[in-house]
């Protein structure tokens, strides 16, 4: 029973060790895509869109202008925080606020697939404001 015992916390803390480094990855790989669109620098920040969001936009120029006038609080960043990394569905939401040069937060969940190449942003939603104090 004992042995039992210390292999499912040894299975435990492989599963949550894993975890972790895949939300690390994920928030670093957001975090560098949001930089780049900061340093105007698109082709650095289309190198962190999915296979699926490349085929979409075709160019990092066609990406670029979607995300500039589509999400203005993406193209300027001032503050980020990362919330919630989910499943649903069998997809990977990592939920993130985002502050707008103005001060206006934002709150966005973006899909990640995991590629041969890392973790990639498949998708960005724009959530609705958050409820304070509810």
């Amino acid at each position: 029973m004992r042995r039992f015992i210390v292999m499912l916390f040894g299975l435990w803390l492989v599963a949550t060790s894993a975890a972790a480094q895949d939300a690390n990855a994920i928030e670093d790989v957001i975090g560098d895509q949001l930089r780049a669109f900061n340093d105007r620098d698109v082709a650095e920040a289309w190198q962190y869109a999915s296979p699926n969001i490349k085929r979409l936009f075709g160019s990092s120029d066609n990406f670029g202008m979607m995300v500039q006038q589509g999400y203005p609080m993406v193209w300027d960043n001032r503050d980020v925080r990362y919330l919630e990394l989910r499943e649903i569905s069998g997809n990977i939401w990592q939920k993130v606020r985002v502050v707008d040069p103005s001060g206006t937060e934002h709150w966005l969940n973006y899909q990640m697939i995991e590629t041969v190449a890392g973790w990639r942003i498949n998708g960005v939603q724009l959530l609705p404001p958050e409820d304070i104090g509810t």
